[in-house]
């Protein structure tokens, strides 16, 4: 019997946002685009910033998940550029998601909040990234997103 693989802690990306761009309701949910400002990413295995000028757009569907897809750039250490697409879910109670949706701090631990980035790059030291999946915890703060990324 094969041991299944235990996911490797990579680094964690914290992404300064601003207030969010508010559509109103569509056929499909409340449509939101949340601008990117910078931030960091600080980890074993990836170090650098996180540039200004990605967007976070969500739909708010229905039943109260937010599907998220967030595109935005990476700096590393060495300069260089990365490109990432990071999509997700987030729901939580509906107290809990209309105080998030409010840009009110809500624990994290009362709210599901998943990614799978992907990354692209053409850096040959970071080729690894364009091999492997990845899952991100993320963590919704007033301000700012954090994101725990481990790999497999």
């Amino acid at each position: 019997m094969t041991t299944a693989p235990m996911p490797e802690f990579l680094a964690t990306i914290r992404v300064a946002v601003a207030p969010p761009l508010l559509f109103g309701a569509g056929p499909l949910g409340e449509r939101r685009v949340v601008p990117i400002l910078g931030g960091q990413v600080e980890g074993p295995a990836l170090r650098g910033e996180v540039l200004p000028g990605g967007a976070d757009h969500q739909l708010i569907r229905p039943d109260g998940v937010a599907e998220i897809e967030a595109r935005y750039s990476l700096r590393l250490a060495g300069g260089a550029l990365v490109h990432v697409v990071n999509r997700g879910l987030r729901h939580a109670a509906p107290e809990d998601m209309a105080r998030l949706l409010r840009g009110e701090p809500v624990p994290p631990e009362r709210v599901y909040f998943r990614t799978a980035p992907v990354f692209e790059t053409g850096a040959a030291e970071f080729q690894w990234l364009h091999r492997r999946l990845f899952l991100g915890l993320g963590e919704r703060q007033p301000d700012s997103v954090l994101i725990r990324l481990y790999g497999w």
